[in-house]
């Protein structure tokens, strides 16, 4: 310590019974000389800032604190120079990283001529607590250099009778009335009379008495009449020769932020009502995707407890891959600010308790409040409208199959009876023509050549039909046009993959990084790929995933449609792609035939492989531009 510091501290009332007194007090109190070293602290200051029991008296407090910067030394050289510097709210950063929320006041406290003779530093941690009070006792008048004169404190000391022997000017700001007014005077004069005359200021005294302090909260009478709610503290002081007798009372406003506090109990009365009844999923997370908030909509659409998810990351309701990508999404949106779906409407797959995956909307909001940043997310179940759109597309589908029915039994007619005369003339003269050749006579062999000649015309016209029906139903020319592979297969998948989900069947498109266009009938193309996932889902049944995975190769771009089902059986590899060979009872097996038909007609390829792990993968190749070949007649 400085010799000024043993000097100052040497004109001080017994600095032991003088901290073992301001020890009450709810808040740190640390008291330094000019040069910043320590003259005295408080328990509650080497508890708050974790310093152990070491004596800091003549310590420098840079050294105590070497995490301190420029700007905390620069409020301390103010103080110094004789300003009175606070905050309500102020975010401390510890040495071990950690953050905690403190209200301090800093003063300068003067000798008896006036001179500044150091700084008394009050500090209250909130962190935990929002409701502790700085508080300061004052004894007598050598302790007004130790109290922090801030608006809102009020500071007296009362003889054993409860009447004020000291009135601070925090104490005559608060109430309104002097020194003058008060001194010698019993202190219920302060109380609010409704307070007062049930007997409030014998009982706060007598508790003091007995128990060595009183702490409550109260309403509290002004000098022109008004009121306020107010946090008190009364300390029992006991006299020691040096010290006289009485207590210490400590008066803290508490309106405002009782107000606050009644307001923020109603926000959130209000906030709970709306979580309870609102149609949507709300869930509500930090920046770092921890659940705050979760609805009772949420409860029912997820199968959780709020209890089972607040705490944890709402990754946890999501299934694979947006499970793992969303942390790193969200890093990414907190980093650069750019985001892909904030607010606005988008189509998600949820993850149940059960493990079952649904889809729903999602509409994200943004908040900050409480000094960090939230997001709100509003969700709505599509299950039952996307079981009705899918059960909508299945009776389209069956009536469609109703539909080729007939138009088959339609174009079977047809062919029946445009084939019908060709074919019978072709029968009539082959049989003629065998009898005249069993005749063996130059005439007859001449009209059986004749005969001959007359059935390959008639062969030839009922080739010409077929070739006619052929065209008419192939639609001609392919339409081609430049597209590119990777969207023709999540167009596709999007297509075939509605009510897959039900099934709990994944179902996506993987890709090469550079893929080539391609000059194909988007519209054929897609077919192969929706026929191919869509025989792949029902394959499966369900709980599994089909896999649509597009890569270039040197010529051609290669499309594989893999799944994880039972594969192919054995028996049935051989006849996979004739025509009306299918193992549906409601199937026509015709699928795989035009599939290939389709692909040959673009110049490619399309075969089969079971996987050696089970599962099936169906393959197609289509060409570059420039590179496809005649499929012929």
């Amino acid at each position: 310590m400085t010799n000024r510091g043993q000097t100052l501290l040497a004109g001080l009332p017994d600095n032991e019974l003088l901290w073992s007194l301001l020890d009450q007090v709810p808040a740190a109190i640390a008291l330094f000389d000019r040069e910043m070293h320590y003259i005295a602290c408080s328990r509650r200051w080497m508890s708050d800032y974790r310093l152990g029991e070491d004596n800091l008296v003549g310590r420098s407090h840079y050294d105590i604190f070497p995490e301190l910067d420029e700007e905390a030394k620069a409020l301390h050289r103010r103080a110094l120079e004789g300003e009175s510097l606070s905050k309500d709210l102020d975010r401390l950063e510890r040495i071990d990283g950690s953050v905690d929320w403190v209200r301090w006041s800093m003063v300068p406290w003067h000798d008896k001529a006036g001179e500044v003779q150091g700084l008394l530093f009050v500090t209250e941690v909130l962190t935990s607590d929002l409701e502790r009070r700085m508080t300061s006792l004052i004894i007598e008048e050598e302790l007004s250099l130790f109290i922090d004169i801030a608006e809102n404190f009020a500071l007296c000391m009362l003889d054993d009778d409860g009447k004020v022997t000291i009135w601070n000017s925090g104490a005559e700001r608060l109430f309104g009335w002097s020194d003058a007014e008060v001194l010698g005077q019993p202190f219920d004069f302060m109380i609010d009379n409704a307070e007062r005359v049930h007997g409030l200021p014998a009982m706060q005294l007598e508790i003091a008495r007995r128990n060595g302090f009183y702490r409550g909260r109260s309403w509290k009478a002004r000098k022109d009449g008004s009121r306020f709610f107010a946090d008190v503290t009364i300390t029992r002081l006991v006299r020691d020769g040096q010290l006289p007798g009485g207590f210490g009372k400590i008066v803290r406003d508490m309106t405002k932020e009782d107000t606050q506090t009644r307001s923020l109990e109603a926000s959130t009365v209000l906030l709970r009502s709306i979580l309870e009844t609102v149609p949507d999923a709300m869930i509500v997370i930090d920046e770092c995707g921890i659940i705050l908030s979760f609805s009772s909509t949420a409860e029912a659409m997820f199968g959780y407890s709020r209890n089972e998810v607040i705490g944890r990351n709402v990754s946890m309701l999501m299934p694979s891959p947006d499970r793992e990508q969303h942390n790193a999404y969200l890093a990414r949106y907190l980093q650069s600010g750019v985001a892909r779906i904030m607010g606005g409407n988008r189509r998600v797959l949820g993850l149940r308790k059960d493990g079952t995956v649904f889809p729903h909307t999602l509409r994200i909001g943004e908040a900050y409040g409480g000094g960090r940043r939230m997001f709100t997310g509003f969700l709505h179940d599509l299950s039952e409208t996307e079981k009705a759109e899918a059960h909508l597309e299945d009776l389209q589908r069956e009536l469609a199959h109703f539909a080729r029915i007939n138009e088959m039994g339609t174009l079977a007619t047809a062919i029946a009876h445009e084939l019908n005369q060709p074919l019978m003339a072709v029968g009539n003269i082959v049989q003629t023509s065998a009898e005249l050749i069993k005749e063996g006579s130059r005439e007859a062999l001449e009209r059986a050549s004749l005969a001959l000649e007359e059935a390959g015309r008639e062969a030839l016209r009922a080739g010409a039909i077929v070739k006619r029906l052929r065209i008419f139903v192939s639609r001609g020319e392919l339409d081609r046009t430049f597209e590119h592979p990777g969207d023709l297969a999540r167009e596709a998948v999007a297509l075939a993959a509605t009510g897959a989900k039900y099934r709990n069947v994944m179902c996506f498109v993987s890709q090469a990084e550079a893929l080539e266009n391609i000059l194909v009938d988007r519209i054929q193309i897609q077919q192969v790929i929706v026929n191919l996932v869509r025989n792949a889902i029902d394959a499966i049944g369900s709980g599994g995933a089909v896999e649509v995975a597009v890569i270039q190769q040197e010529k051609s771009v290669r499309f594989s449609i893999i799944d994880n089902g039972p594969g192919v059986p054995e028996t049935r590899i051989a006849r996979l792609f004739d025509p009306f060979s299918t193992t549906k009872s409601d199937g026509m097996g015709l699928g795989l035939a035009i599939c290939r038909n389709i692909v040959e007609a673009h110049g490619g390829k399309l075969w089969h492989e079971n996987g050696s792990a089970g599962g099936a993968t169906f393959h197609f190749i289509l060409p570059e531009p420039g590179e496809e070949f005649d499929d012929g007649d």
